[in-house]
């Protein structure tokens, strides 16, 4: 933008000022929303409206401003909807016509008007009364190729939704899916609960944390990676069914699968295990499909999916060995593992333990190829500290992550309720975060003091939202479902 053109609308904000008209009034007149006027006139025909010529009055931004000599249009728009306004010199008064040519596009306004249809037959409120609602000091980016930078377009989030309309309709399938998420959950006896964002201790996830202070009380604290150690904390106090939809924050890289604050969905069902909750994820993306997409069918980047269907299951286990020939298994320890991945020749991140390579092996081999919906299930105990035992197998648990087009949608497990079971899962992940781990987790002492109050038969999950929002948006990037991104600092040219 000029400065040029951001002074002339200063100057206009201030020619209205010394003409007693406030630019930013604090009342709005009286008014129907556009969809309203569109719904109840939008059938009737020009001789129609001639004959009841039905006032109206509408309010919105002006998106678009057309001048014909003795005619104008502008373009109103207000929550997605918008209306064609004119202005014709010999119906109304030069003080007001002037005062309609004087807006900008940018700026709200309120139209009083009849409602009559122009030669290509647009329904249109021609002008008798407007009110400044608002004026723009800087413009608008143009429709259709005003705001292109992918940057841009982040950090000025307002600008993409007004542009473009591919960005609001992701944020309104992204709010569409929170509310049908919410409402499958509360319809099956679950209580939606708030937990600290702010931890004395962070857990539930093998994660870096952001770290603060509370001056006050002169004390370290984390923003939580995870909302798991306080939900079935409830869930010993007696509420058998809980729910969290919130913010969690992870210090780690950025990717397009990658935010370091994201949208977690985590639920817990006393006398339930991961069984069960493969049954509720089925389920919950079947029903939240169909109410934000009218289907349980859809495409993403490309790949048919279908959440009507049951889900593909494959152990951790078999799913490597296929991709790979390694059998996770039989190479128990990590150099046995790295021996088996260098003589396989594969291209894998080296790891400072046997289970993060593990992870490593089946993140780069297998997660991409996971188009389907697909369960994989079984994972290894030192991937899991607060998952339970398989009773099939002592080096396993009862864990799954769903995946779909390539991407972890979440986690499960059969919660770990035995105490000193705990206790020993947690030491083990000390001795990891000492030999190198850094996303080891931690030994919580109170939650284990919990636990030793009796943790009922438990099943967990946690769903990422964004990811979520990615699919049924058809987004390729976890940044187009997230309003306001993290980004690197803005850089400004200093002032010579």
């Amino acid at each position: 933008m000029s400065d040029y053109e951001r002074e002339a609308r200063q100057q206009r904000v201030k020619a209205l000022r010394e003409a007693g008209v406030d630019p930013y009034p604090a009342r709005v007149g009286p008014h129907e929303p556009i969809r309203a006027v569109l719904d109840a006139h939008g059938a009737s025909d020009g001789a129609a409206l001639e004959a009841a010529s039905p006032e109206v009055a509408v309010v919105g931004r002006i998106m678009a401003s057309r001048s014909f000599g003795k005619l104008m249009f502008l373009r109103l728009q207000a929550d997605g909807e918008s209306i064609q306004v004119s202005a014709r010199r010999a119906e109304i008064s030069p003080e007001l016509f002037q005062f309609i040519k004087d807006l900008a596009v940018g700026d709200f306004a309120r139209v009083e008007g009849v409602l009559w249809r122009t030669r290509t037959d647009e329904l249109t409120v021609d002008a008798r009364a407007v009110q400044v609602l608002a004026k723009a000091l800087r413009p608008l980016p143009e429709k259709w190729h005003g705001l292109t930078d992918v940057d841009a377009r982040y950090r000025q989030r307002y600008l993409d939704l007004l542009a473009n309309e591919d960005a609001r309709r992701i944020a309104l399938i992204r709010s569409r899916t929170i509310t049908a998420m919410r409402a499958f959950l509360d319809a099956r006896g679950f209580v939606e609960v708030e937990t600290p964002v702010l931890q004395p201790l962070y857990g539930g996830a093998a994660a870096m944390p952001f770290t603060t202070r509370h001056n006050l009380y002169d004390q370290e604290l984390y923003l939580r990676i995870s909302d798991e150690l306080y939900l079935k904390r409830l869930v010993v106090g007696g509420l058998d069914r809980v729910y969290e939809i919130g913010h969690n924050f992870r210090n780690e890289g950025v990717s397009r699968k990658h935010n370091p604050e994201f949208t977690m969905m985590e639920c817990y069902q006393a006398y339930a295990d991961y069984r069960d909750m493969m049954g509720l994820v089925e389920d919950m993306f079947r029903e939240i499909a169909e109410k934000v997409l009218g289907t349980s069918q859809l495409t993403y980047q490309g790949v048919q999916i279908d959440f009507g269907k049951p889900w593909a299951r494959v152990t951790m286990r078999d799913a490597v060995r296929e991709a790979t020939g390694i059998d996770i298994l039989e190479a128990v320890d990590l150099a046995a593992l790295r021996a088996e991945v260098e003589r396989s020749g594969l291209d894998v991140e080296d790891a400072p333990s046997w289970g993060v390579l593990v992870d490593n092996l089946f993140s780069e081999t297998v997660e991409p190829k996971l188009l389907e919906p697909t369960f994989v299930t079984d994972h290894p105990l030192e991937l899991s500290p607060l998952a339970k035992q398989s009773p099939d197998s002592p080096s396993l648990v009862e864990r799954f992550e769903p995946f779909v087009a390539g991407m972890e949608l979440g986690n499960a497990f059969s919660e770990l309720n035995d105490p000193e079971d705990q206790r020993l899962r947690f030491e083990a992940a000390r001795r990891a975060r000492a030999a190198g781990d850094e996303e080891a987790h931690p030994l919580d002492e109170d939650y284990v003091r919990a636990l030793e109050h009796g943790l009922p038969p438990t099943g967990g999950l946690g769903i990422g939202v964004d990811r979520l929002v990615m699919i049924l948006s058809d987004a390729s990037h976890i940044r187009e479902v997230v309003l306001f991104p993290h980004l690197r600092a803005e850089r400004r040219e200093e002032p010579h």
